[in-house]
């Protein structure tokens, strides 16, 4: 059959024999991916020892990744393992992530332990040495259920590993202990694992998310591979200092590497030192079976030795740093003599031949006509020309872009038929006698990147690529993990640190001084110490950590300390109180007025809703899943809807918008999308149209993009009714439109808008349901969401195996410059280079192209004309220019998941929320992302430029924009949040406990609660607990003070028993049996919960039973608590206000039960 043909019977020639190279013409579009996995099907029938079968070596990274994912495509079961580089330049002080070294360990262990391994590798890559097969061999250990474990054991082998000890596990590489507890997170494996042990023997093996710490699903057995490529001892530390004496003259003491070896700690970029921490290296071929044949793909010898050439350059231009010596590179890398010597030991199939007897054909012009009345004229000729001699295939990227193209192919009348996968596909080629059935045309969703003619197989692929030229390839990314609660957020402790601002609602604002140990007569416990002004100390129990919140509303720097003991915090509250009952006056009758708003309620199909979203090929992460559904409960509510959801850049906020859109649309409704520049409607209108593309939906786009004859055709169809979504920018508030049933507005990228803008909008329908998204919300904007004047979902769980973008501030050199560029394009990637000033712009252009002759430039700027904008991000898209040298254009811009640099100059004149935007650029995929913030000399930056620089390097976590927000609310103020004048009050006493004053004032006014002058906060906050016992998470069971002080506040924000139970759930599962303090602490809690919204204000609880005091204004009934005084002789009025319970000597949980008798009684 003509379809089995092997590679040589394709190519006409005779088998190489081993040791020689056979030089094959280079393939067509992806058909080198396409003849490559013919060549690993053939290969693999042979039979091999063990080691690497089939090795494919690339001449760039670029080629790597593409033939990688086609490859498994084409294969049907992901047999191809990529090999990663390292991602550092040589001689970098940087270390590779260790996800990276996960994947290249986890690649050498599999190739050496599995039959027919296939591997693909950089040529770049494959030049370095790499550690010896010995070492993974001995390094590698296995646990499973019921084995015997000595915890000294394997501590000692968990240092040997490279592992970290860490107090909560979520990288790979990291391992903690606590008890009986043991978590460890495996190279090579995608979640972390729990052990739990009974004595001695391994009881059970658990997988856990590192997000939540919780336990997933059990596991039988798990491999542990070493962390790092070298063994992490005292011998081997002991070892590379010898070998470091020897390799370098002069004191080794000034050498930072060397000194920390001697305290046992390998630095960062100790990986170019390997050669000094092992006898012997090895490289790719040394994991060749005996057998193994080599295929190469590009011009690899050039590679080869350009790649020497640059290591040979770097060390010459850094081998003069006395404090960082460097290696031979020979000693770090092959030399070219030695990698080929290695190479013609193997058979080799070279595709690098440009030659016309290749067996692949290139395809003719088939894209489509734009400006002709049938636009795909040229794909019915080619079928029409066929007649049936070559199976045609039009593949696309994904189910989104298979129902438009098939779409577009039915109303231009094109019959086709689909195909489900690529093993189906295979059907269809290799039996001959399906060949007289075939249709004309069929069409597949799939990773293809080119398409091509393949005689032999008599198959003509065609990618969408090769149809449309402004086809932009949007990669996806998956996602996770469990939901944000927004309160919790805001009053997180995990973003406090030791110096920081927090404020005490009876004592006002003071700084964190860490956490303490005190005993004061019923056994230790944990205190937070906290300094006032003069140096005054003031000691909260844990237990009450609910009257302690981080503070945020002006500069850190110049807010005065709190003085203990005066009036003046009590003044300075009343001051505000009597602001805030205006506000919350003002604010009831804000929602009195929503509520009488009539607006649409929309239709809910839930099945039809169902089908819609089983089109989103990912799991929605718990937050995203909880802003959809808010969503929909406000929608479906006959009041108009006004949500913001916040969430980073990246992390989902468009799939909210699409569930919302198909609502509207169920309902007939008009949807209008508002962005603040083209390019992200662009970027819209293509993922809406994926999304809706088979429902039959009109989408138009109205734009400076587009033409005056587009834009009339759009404006009519929009007042028609014609149009179901418009995705426009400022265009679309204009006045000369009105839409004919408006249902739904989307306003995207909220903070790129002024309050005008938005407020024009809503005033065209006063009763449209709102769906607002940003990243990074103004202050105003916050707070306006945070008091309910607007409704607030945040999306803060970041997508799976998404890093965090490393922020580094520089001041402006070439070396930084030249330095961030060529890392990221020797991985294949693509950059950004942010220069704010067009009139320059062109002599950028040349200082680039100078430092990095290699780059392929474009420029991008909003003063281009319009076509030749499109035009230049569209090539950029498809990796035709790998920098874009760019203004503030691309704040907004193109989702890229290839381009992981920015380079951004005179970063200093940037805001704080424009400089998250620019940073969300980049890091939309696996890789480690960069962002290099260049300013001038440190001195010419202003106060808050450089605060501003401070707050985004500190917030490089994953999720952290809506931090951003927080931290702009202190440098900027958030002002009044009702009215334009500012207000004192919030940068008085904080932001956080300006929300919980405004909210208790609402709730007064609301039970027609009279608030005079000496409205008391404290009268709304929990009530004072005392156990008398230890109530704290000892040292010994969770040994980390920022994980301590995390879980003590959660439980002082908890408001429910259940809330109790998960966390303490939680700390079984991660930290093992509770001990009684802990248990202590957790009751305390219930204690404090019960008694809420009694009027009790303080509980003390002794072995004898409760004194309770009551406020003045006690939430019980008077008459039941004295009937329970008069008639039972265990209660006894102590004072007006106090009463004393006396019970015999109890555990604290039954005098829990007892107390909630006795509220149950008296409530």
């Amino acid at each position: 059959m003509t379809a089995s043909k092997n590679i040589e019977a394709v190519h006409g020639i005779i088998p190489p024999k081993k040791g020689e190279e056979i030089i094959l013409p280079q393939p067509y579009g992806s058909a080198d991916s396409l003849l490559l996995s013919r060549w690993i099907r053939q290969m693999n029938l042979k039979k091999s020892g063990e080691g690497i079968k089939n090795l494919i070596i690339c001449s760039n990274q670029e080629l790597v990744d593409r033939i990688h994912i086609e490859l498994n495509y084409f294969l049907t079961e992901k047999q191809v393992m990529l090999f990663p580089d390292w991602e550092t330049l040589p001689y970098e002080p940087f270390s590779p992530h260790a996800d990276l070294v996960s994947d290249r360990l986890l690649c050498l262990y599999q190739s050496s332990n599995v039959s027919n391994s296939t591997v693909i590798i950089n040529a770049e890559t494959a030049l370095l040495r790499i550690v010896p097969p010995k070492f993974l061999a001995s390094k590698t250990f296995f646990f499973s259920e019921k084995k015997i474990l000595s915890i000294n054991g394997l501590r000692n082998q968990m240092t040997l590993g490279g592992y970290e000890k860490v107090n909560s596990v979520i990288s790979p590489g990291e391992y903690s202990i606590r008890g009986n507890i043991i978590d460890i997170f495996p190279m090579g494996h995608p979640l972390p694992v729990r052990l739990e042990l009974f004595d001695d023997e391994i009881e059970s093996i658990r997988v856990f998310d590192p997000d939540t710490q919780k336990s997933i699903h059990p596991v039988k057995n798990i491999r542990i591979l070493p962390s790092r490529e070298f063994e992490n001892s005292k011998k081997n530390a002991d070892f590379f200092r010898l070998n470091w004496r020897n390799a370098f003259e002069g004191d080794p003491t000034k050498c930072s590497l060397y000194k920390d070896a001697g305290s046992g700690l390998f630095g960062s970029g100790v990986e170019y030192y390997l050669p000094l921490l092992h006898e012997n290296l090895a490289s790719i071929f040394s994991y060749l079976s005996k057998s193994a044949s080599i295929a190469t793909v590009g011009n690899v010898v050039d590679s080869i030795e350009r790649q020497f050439s640059s290591i040979s350059s770097r060390f010459e231009t850094l081998k003069y740093d006395r404090e960082r010596p460097l290696l031979e590179p020979e000693k770090i890398a092959l030399t070219p003599k030695e990698w080929f010597a290695n190479l013609n030991n193997h058979t080799r199939y070279v595709f690098n031949m440009e030659s016309s007897k290749s067996p692949t054909r290139r395809l003719g012009d088939i894209s489509i006509e734009k400006k002709s009345s049938d636009k795909f004229l040229r794909l019915k000729k080619c079928i029409q020309d066929n007649e049936g001699k070559f199976l045609i295939v039009v593949i696309a990227e994904n189910r989104g872009r298979l129902e438009t193209l098939s779409a577009n192919l039915e109303i231009h009348k094109i019959e086709f038929d689909i195909i489900e996968s690529w093993k189906d596909m295979n059907t269809l080629l290799e039996q001959e006698s399906l060949r007289k059935n075939y249709k004309s045309l069929y069409l597949m969703s799939g990773p293809i990147h080119k398409g091509f003619i393949a005689p032999w197989l008599k198959l003509m692929l065609v990618t969408e690529n090769d149809l449309f030229d402004e086809f932009y390839q949007i990669r996806k990314k998956t996602s996770r993990r469990q939901e944000t609660n927004v309160e919790n957020l805001i009053k997180d402790m995990s973003e406090l640190k030791l110096g920081s601002l927090v404020v005490h609602v009876d004592h006002g604002i003071g700084r964190y001084k860490g956490l303490t140990y005190l005993d004061l007569g019923e056994g230790e416990n944990e205190f937070l110490q906290l300094e006032y002004a003069n140096k005054a100390k003031l000691y909260v129990p844990v237990t009450l950590l609910h009257l302690v919140n981080r503070y945020s509303g002006s500069d850190p720097d110049t807010t005065p300390l709190s003085k203990l003991g005066s009036d003046a915090w009590d003044k300075t509250k009343k001051k505000a109180q009597k602001q805030i009952k205006d506000t919350a006056a003002e604010l009831l009758n804000i929602y009195a007025r929503r509520a009488l708003k009539t607006g649409f309620s929309f239709k809910f199909n839930a099945k039809e809703y169902e089908e819609f979203c089983n089109d989103f090929p990912f799991t929605e992460t718990p937050d995203q899943n909880s802003a959809i559904q808010a969503v929909i409960q406000d929608m479906i509510k006959n009041q108009p809807m006004d949500r913001l959801v916040c969430g980073d850049v990246g992390f989902g906020k468009t799939e909210v918008a699409l569930r919302a859109t198909f609502i509207a649309l169920s309902s007939n409704k008009q949807v209008a999308v508002l962005t603040p520049t083209t390019l992200l409607a662009e970027q819209h209108y293509q993922t809406f149209q994926d999304r809706f593309s088979k429902y039959g939906i009109v989408i138009r786009e109205l734009s400076r993009f587009k033409l005056g004859k587009d834009i009339k055709e759009t404006i009519s169809g929009i007042e028609e009714g014609k149009v179901d979504i418009v995705i426009g920018t400022h265009r679309l508030i204009s006045n000369d439109h009105n839409f004919k049933n408006l249902g739904l507005i989307i306003i995207d990228e909220e903070h790129r808008f002024g309050v005008r803008q938005k407020e024009k909008f809503k005033d065209l329908k006063s009763e449209i349901d709102t769906l607002t998204l940003t990243a990074t919300p103004i202050p105003r904007t916050l707070a306006l969401s945070m008091e309910g004047i607007r409704e607030f979902s945040v999306i803060a769980t970041a997508p799976q195996k998404r890093l965090a973008i490393k922020t580094v501030v520089r001041h402006e050199n070439k070396i930084t410059v030249q330095e961030a560029l060529t890392r990221e394009l020797r991985r294949g990637g693509q950059a950004y280079v942010l220069h704010n000033d067009v009139k320059s712009i062109e002599n950028k252009k040349e200082l680039l192209k100078k430092l990095i002759p290699e780059a392929r430039i474009a420029i991008a700027h909003g003063q281009m004309p319009e076509k030749q904008l499109e035009q230049v991000m569209r090539k950029f898209n498809q990796k035709q220019f790998n920098v874009l040298l760019c203004t503030t254009i691309i704040e907004t811009g193109i989702d890229i998941p290839s381009a992981n640099t920015i380079v951004i100059y005179r970063a200093d004149k940037f805001g704080l929320a424009q400089l998250h935007q620019l940073r969300g650029r980049v890091g939309r995929s696996h890789h480690q992302a960069y962002a290099y913030l260049l300013t001038p000399e440190e001195n010419s930056l202003t106060t808050n430029a450089v605060k501003r620089l401070e707050a985004i390097q500190s917030m490089e976590e994953l999720g952290s924009g809506f931090f951003l927000a927080l931290h702009d609310l202190e440098i900027r103020g958030a002002g009044q949040v009702l009215g334009d004048q500012q207000s004192g009050n919030i940068s008085e006493i904080g932001f956080s406990l300006y929300s919980e004053m405004l909210e208790s004032a609402i709730l007064s006014i609301k039970n027609n609660e009279k608030s005079n002058g000496s409205y008391d906060i404290s009268l709304r906050t929990p009530i004072e607990v005392n156990v008398f016992l230890p109530a704290l998470l000892p040292e010994t069971y969770c040994p980390d003070v920022n994980e301590r002080l995390i879980i003590y506040k959660r439980l002082a924000n908890t408001k429910k028993n259940q809330e109790i139970d998960i966390i303490e759930d939680e700390l079984i599962d991660r930290f093992g049996s509770i001990p009684r303090e802990t248990k202590s602490l957790l009751i305390t809690h219930k204690f404090r919960q019960k008694a809420n919204h009694t009027g009790i204000k303080k509980l003390d609880i002794t072995k004898e039973g409760f004194i309770i005091l009551f406020d003045n204004n006690p939430q019980i009934k008077i008459d039941k608590l004295l009937e329970l005084i008069n008639s039972r002789k265990e209660y006894r009025l102590l004072s007006q206000n106090k009463i004393r319970i006396q019970l015999p000597e109890d555990s604290l949980e039954n005098q829990l039960q007892i107390f909630d008798k006795f509220l149950q009684a008296v409530s």
